[in-house]
């Protein structure tokens, strides 16, 4: 084709009479729609995953609790008693020992990782940060178990020493402190489980204020504002979400720990307001009982503190859900 007649009739001589950089769109669209489509159906069906396993455990744990629940009744979640000779079940004391041993953990580990965390961003250098913040998270590697065998042949002997003995003498006229100093009870598995949740919790808070404006932070120390006021006045307020999900993040994981709580709490299925005193969890009740329980009314009465423990933690979850929503109302940030 010469020059002059293809500056006339540009596109002449195609095969479809459509421009040569047009050709075939129609065939690419239709495989970009169906690339869109297949996307969208398989992130569909990851999401739905989620909701689809939550029923499914409530489904099994309730079928399977059904005897449990018929013979007990609502009684079950108000009596403390456990005698499986007389296959006689309550799961009071189990729900005390768990919401009294993750109060402890939580009070102790938010206002440390708090700390932490703000020691981290706001006040060391970088470098040093890094480490640290390594150590910090390989805490978080570190296996349950191991926390357990350390609470129970190190960490106990040394409550029962000189932790227990003193809060006795200082506050030996409060019900929390009094009773023999055993080492093992619900104060150590408070204390195991602050350890074990404080890695998460510092993880979450540290990467919350590291994404706070700098130009915020700047503002504040142009206007006078020393390094406290910037971190009580704008780091943490304007990373308080992610605060309080990074608690809610650590408080699930208190209120499922086994294997650490259980080594250390004493196994004891009776309340007392003592946290000298052996006690039990849901989770450490079914770690210790869940292999002898032949009786199927035993077996039924285990799963359904399990189902308990389920109701729980989804309650935290969703309580946790409904205090961010309120929290971002009356900050203005929308719903």
């Amino acid at each position: 084709m010469e020059i002059s007649s293809f500056l006339t009739h540009p596109f002449q001589g195609a095969p479809s009479g459509a421009p040569p950089f047009l050709e075939g769109t129609g065939q690419v669209t239709k495989a970009r729609k169906g690339g869109d489509h297949l996307f969208r159906w398989v992130t569909i069906g990851s999401a739905l995953v989620v909701p689809l396993l939550i029923i499914g455990l409530f489904y099994s744990l309730t079928d399977l609790s059904w005897l449990s629940i018929k013979h007990f009744g609502l009684k079950f979640i108000f009596s403390s008693a456990w005698n499986p000779v007389k296959q006689d079940f309550g799961a009071l004391s189990s729900i005390y020992g768990t919401l009294v041993s993750t109060a402890i953990a939580m009070i102790l580990a938010v206002p440390l990782s708090l700390a932490i965390s703000l020691f981290l961003v706001e006040l060391v250098p970088p470098a040093v940060g890094r480490v640290v913040g390594g150590a910090i998270e390989l805490l978080a590697a570190i296996p349950s178990i191991i926390f357990g065998m350390w609470g129970l042949f190190v960490f106990a002997p040394y409550m029962a020493d000189h932790v227990q003995p003193l809060l006795g003498r200082i506050g030996g006229n409060l019900p929390f402190f009094k009773g023999p100093p055993m080492g093992i009870g619900m104060l150590t598995a408070g204390l195991i489980l602050a350890l074990m949740i404080l890695p998460f919790i510092t993880s979450v808070t540290s990467d919350v204020f590291r994404m706070v404006p700098v130009q915020l932070k700047e503002s504040a120390y142009g206007m006078g504002s020393t390094t406290f006021e910037v971190a009580r006045k704008v780091t943490v307020r304007y990373g308080i979400d992610g605060i309080v999900g990074a608690a809610f993040l650590g408080l699930g994981r208190a209120l499922g720990e086994t294997m650490a709580v259980t080594f250390v709490i004493g196994n004891s299925h009776k309340i007392s307001a003592s946290l000298f005193t052996g006690a039990n969890s849901i989770a450490s009740t079914l770690a210790n009982e869940f292999t002898e329980a032949s009786e199927p009314l035993y077996l039924s009465a285990l799963v359904e503190l399990g189902l308990i423990l389920l109701v729980i933690t989804i309650g935290v979850q969703v309580l946790s859900q409904l205090w961010l929503k309120r929290m971002r109302r009356r900050s203005g940030r929308g719903l």
